[in-house]
């Protein structure tokens, strides 16, 4: 059985006396990714500002390598996990290079600067996410897609065990939709483990090793992605009819993905 590097043990968050996530329990080791699911208002990225340490939790624990990091500082767990926010309205027109340098923060001393390494580190980002050209260019000037994979190599940068993405692929093109989703892949197979919302159930098949389904009411449900993306259970989280289908690829392996049904047209295979 593969070491648990991220567990939650029912953990209960909220905002003031408003409780938002209850009792909600889950592991993850190594190499996985884990796909969240669901309707706007249900709790993804509250449960993520508690795992990031942005909020307390109310009840039950979340611990990183078996520790609890109820009481580890911000630098302590900068290094262990990094973030990939939905939106970012920068105030200053900083490069896009000086961007992803800031990834670097959590291993600079407190009266130190970014180094020689710290530069290294922050180009091959770029460079891995084919956006090098981008690097003396103002962060605010460039396009809304462009910024996400900036954000996303700056996390990348900050070299953390764990790596939570809010909608990556919100502000990109398909092209560039596959493209972060085949680095996600990778990621996972050099052992950083992946947590990520979508808003596209296709993304699940495509590289998800386990889902979990967040709907109204506090439901919460995790298992493969096979047993949780079901007709029945997108149905139920947003209030639509949908068909999953599976095509033969030209590798040989089979492929599924999501159809939303319009109107009350039943979908029959060919």
């Amino acid at each position: 059985m593969s070491e648990k590097l991220l567990e939650l043990s029912n953990v209960s968050c909220g905002y003031g006396t408003r409780t938002v996530v209850q009792n909600v329990s889950f592991s993850l080791a190594k190499g996985e990714i884990l796909c969240f699911l669901g309707p706007n208002g249900v709790g993804k990225t509250t449960l993520f500002k508690a795992i990031l340490g942005f909020i307390k939790t109310t009840s039950g624990s979340i611990r990183i390598d078996g520790r609890d990091i109820a009481k580890w500082n911000r630098k302590t767990l900068a290094k262990a996990v990094a973030f990939v926010p939905q939106v970012h309205r920068p105030v200053f027109p900083f490069s896009v290079l000086d961007m992803v340098i800031m990834g670097r923060t959590a291993h600079v001393s407190a009266f130190g600067s970014p180094g020689k390494q710290d530069m290294k580190i922050a180009v091959a980002m770029l460079e891995r996410l084919n956006i090098a050209e981008l690097r003396d260019k103002a962060y605010t000037e460039i396009s809304g897609g462009q910024q996400q994979l900036v954000l996303i190599a700056r996390a990348l940068a900050q070299q953390a065990k764990i790596l939570i993405m809010d909608e990556p692929t919100a502000s990109l093109d398909y092209g560039n939709q596959i493209k972060v989703l085949e680095q996600v892949k990778s990621l996972a197979g050099e052992g950083i483990a992946v947590i990520m919302t979508t808003h596209f159930p296709d993304h699940a098949f495509l590289c998800a090793t386990k889902v979990a389904l967040m709907q109204a009411d506090r439901v919460f449900e995790i298992g493969e992605v096979a047993e949780i993306v079901t007709e029945q259970s997108l149905g139920a989280a947003y209030g639509i009819r949908v068909k999953i289908t599976h095509t033969l690829s030209g590798d040989g392996e089979w492929v599924s993905g999501c159809i939303p049904l319009l109107g009350k047209r039943e979908l029959t295979a060919s």
